[in-house]
Formats: structure tokens, C-alpha cells, sequence
């Protein structure tokens, strides 16, 4: 259940909107071509029958493009979801990207989505529904939502797994942050309790979802110069019992940030990047523009002999490359370790991964980035970029790609 409870928490800001004085009026409205990124942090303790069994940190990272408006006002959405957990605690470390789940929906002016079953993001569905007219601060309401939950790995279901509720809202009115930027506060609380029709449920499959609980308690701050939420915090629990009588409990906090980020992938971003380190004299560095980005690959990247212990040249390396990703502040960072065609497939795959995370902890330490918008994969020797039976074919294969992230 790790990805199916907590993502759930961050994956619902899909919109933008206006407001009028004296009272306000929070609608959804939706441009072609808006794009707009949702990176969240959980932080949960997850319980097993009573008994603690471990802590997880998880990242959400959705990227949202609006491909058009329909003759209603519901805006097209495209998003791309990955989800990437650290179960060792928060003490350190960098987060693997994990998997990527795309999703297409509708969503109309006061919050309603309409989405096929196909697609099993995002979780949180119908939330926060805004009403039709003016509000003031203290207005409340009340609208249904649901969860949709993906279990088709733990459970073999083969469509969202859907849990209703009610949530009630309150309209605080406009708070100041420490720079004195004025955000609208609103509080957001639902329960869930529900239970599935035991005629229906198949016990021949083992630990199957019969009975969910829970809560959820959000604070969001909506940003109405830019007509989109800007950040939210959360409390939640849920607790689910299966049909072998096992209770599992998730419960923790929550936090995301929405941001506006550069666009990279074009050929005068490349060509700027290019002249940057024509400029600076960094040597064995190619840039091309692909679906997730700009990537900067470092070619030959020396490390001490089998290991992921990078050599003081490539140092200073970095330290110049991180002038290069300064420029792009606001765009998440994602570290990919390659290696040539040497050792056994498990040794290759293990000592990509260990480099990518050598090379991201050094931007990290130098604080070009916090682990939070960092990611990184090994990929092994599978992405060869040149021919393994030569010595300069493999140096160019011992590479470490930075992706600077448009999606």
C-alpha cells in the first residue's frame, strides 16, 4: 500500500481561478498550454495490526499541462505522476524516480473532475469544490469527493478502488507570509468510512480491502494574483482491515508546493547551455533536448576504480556545471548513472545507481538543490551511446546524464 495512501494526500491542486472583491469568487479557469508542477512531501509511520512497522518519507511529483478548453470551461489535463519512497527515514539520502503514471481529465469551474476509470490518478478526486457564488471569510460548505485508490498490485483490482466522503470546507480569508505575500487560507476536512459488499468479495484472493477509515485535515493557501493554489500542509490517517482479518494504519503529514518552471527542451536552450560551457571550458559534455528535459551528459566521468567515489577533477567539473543548473531554479533535477559494458548485469545496474547518487549528493552538498527536487536511476549498461568492443566506445558509455526537468 505504500503508493496507494499517501499519494492521495498531495495529488489534488489541478487548477487555476479568479476572485472579485468585496467577496471572493474561487473558480476554476483553464488556458491551452498552462503547465505547472506539484511536487509533495509525506512523512508516515506506517502500523501493522497495532505494531509499528516502519517510517516512510515519499515524494509525489506530478506535471501538468492544460491541452485545451472544452465549449463548458473544463480544462483539458494532461499529467505525468511518479511516485518515489525512502522507508530508511529522513535523515539522508537521495530519491530514486520511480514509475510514471499518466492521466487525462477534465475538470469543470467549481472542481469537479471527470475521469475514465482507466486511469488511476490522481487519488484525491472532487476536492476542494468551490461554490457557484461570492464568499467571505468564514463562508462554510460542504461537497462530495472521493479517493481512488490503485490496487491492482497488491489486490489484482483492476479499477480504482473508490472511497467516498464529504468534505467540509472553511473560508478563513487573506493571511500575510513572513514576506508579505497575501495568500487566501481555506481549510479543507473530510472522514471516510467505508465498507465494500462482502457477497462481492472473491476470499479465494488472499488479504483482500473489505473495510477504510480514516481522516484528512488540510490547510491551503491559494495565491490569487496567479489564480492557483501556492502551497498546502495536511495531517491524515487511514487505516484499512482485509478480508484476512489484517489491519494496516498509515499516518502522517503532508506538505506540496505548486511551482511554475522553466521550459528547456528547445533548441535555444540548448544553444544557450552550449555557449555556457564553451564559456566556462568544460570538456567531455554533450546537451540534447528530450521528452523530460535538457540533459547534460558527462561523458568519461572518473570515479576512483569500481566505485562510486568521484576523482577532484570531476569535482570541479560539477562545480561549474551547477552554475549552468542555477539558471533553472525552479525546474526539479533528475541524475542518471550509466556504465560501459563491464561485470555482470547486477554489478553494472548497482554501480549506476550508486554514481547517479554520488553526482546528485555533490550538487546537494553544494547546495545547487535540496534532496527533495533531486532524483536519480542507474541504468546499468542497457543505453549504450557508443560501440563497447573499443576503449573510446566504453568511456563515452561511462557516463552520468542531469536532466534539467520540463515534466
Amino acid at each position: 500500500m505504500k503508493n496507494k495512501t499517501a499519494v492521495w494526500s498531495a495529488l489534488i491542486f489541478f487548477f487555476c481561478g479568479i476572485s472579485f472583491a468585496e467577496g471572493k469568487l474561487f473558480q476554476f479557469k483553464y488556458k491551452e498550454g498552462d503547465s505547472y508542477r506539484i511536487l509533495s512531501t509525506v512523512r508516515e509511520n506506517v502500523f501493522f495490526n497495532g505494531s509499528f512497522h516502519h517510517h516512510a518519507e515519499i515524494i509525489n511529483r506530478v506535471s501538468v499541462q492544460v491541452t485545451g478548453v472544452d465549449e463548458e470551461g473544463r480544462g483539458i489535463h494532461s499529467a505525468l505522476f511518479m511516485t518515489s519512497e525512502n522507508s530508511t527515514g529522513v535523515l539522508g539520502g537521495t530519491f530514486s524516480y520511480g514509475e510514471d503514471y499518466e492521466s487525462v481529465f477534465k475538470r469543470d469551474s467549481t472542481g469537479k473532475y471527470e475521469i475514465s476509470d482507466e486511469y488511476f490518478m490522481p487519488v484525491v478526486r472532487d476536492v476542494p469544490i468551490f461554490p457557484k457564488e461570492e464568499i467571505e471569510p468564514g463562508h462554510i460548505w460542504t461537497a462530495q469527493g472521493h479517493e481512488a485508490h490503485d490496487l491492482r498490485r497488491t489486490f489484482n483490482i483492476q479499477t480504482p478502488y473508490k472511497i467516498p466522503f464529504d468534505a467540509d470546507y472553511e473560508y478563513l480569508g487573506p493571511v500575510e507570509d513572513e514576506n508579505g505575500k497575501t495568500f487566501y487560507k481555506f481549510n479543507v476536512e473530510y472522514q471516510m468510512e467505508y465498507s465494500v459488499d462482502m457477497g462481492k468479495v472473491d476470499f479465494s484472493v488472499g488479504g483482500l480491502p473489505v473495510a477504510t477509515q480514516g481522516w484528512s485535515r488540510q490547510t491551503i493557501y491559494w495565491d490569487l494574483d496567479k489564480g492557483c493554489i501556492d502551497h498546502y500542509s495536511e495531517d491524515f490517517r487511514i487505516e484499512i482491515l482485509t478480508s484476512e482479518n489484517n489491519v494496516l494504519r498509515f499516518e502522517g503529514t503532508a506538505s506540496a508546493e505548486v511551482t511554475e518552471f522553466a521550459r528547456t527542451a528547445d533548441e535555444a536552450s540548448v544553444a544557450a547551455v552550449m555557449e555556457k560551457i564553451s564559456d566556462l571550458g568544460i570538456d567531455d559534455v554533450s546537451v540534447t533536448a528530450g521528452e523530460k528535459g535538457l540533459t547534460l551528459s558527462i561523458e568519461n566521468i572518473q570515479f576512483m576504480p569500481d566505485s562510486d567515489i568521484l576523482m577532484n577533477v570531476e569535482r570541479a567539473k560539477l562545480d561549474k556545471i551547477a552554475q549552468i543548473l542555477n539558471a533553472y531554479p525552479d525546474n526539479d533535477l533528475l541524475i542518471t548513472g550509466h556504465t560501459a559494458l563491464r561485470g555482470t548485469k547486477e554489478s553494472r545496474q548497482k554501480l549506476s545507481e550508486e554514481r547517479a547518487q554520488a553526482v546528485a549528493n555533490y550538487l546537494i552538498r553544494k547546495k545547487v538543490r535540496d534532496k527533495y527536487h533531486v532524483f536519480t536511476q542507474g541504468m546499468g549498461a542497457e543505453v549504450p551511446v557508443a560501440d563497447n568492443s573499443t576503449e573510446e566506445g566504453r568511456a563515452k558509455n561511462r557516463r552520468v546524464e542531469i536532466t534539467i526537468m520540463d515534466k
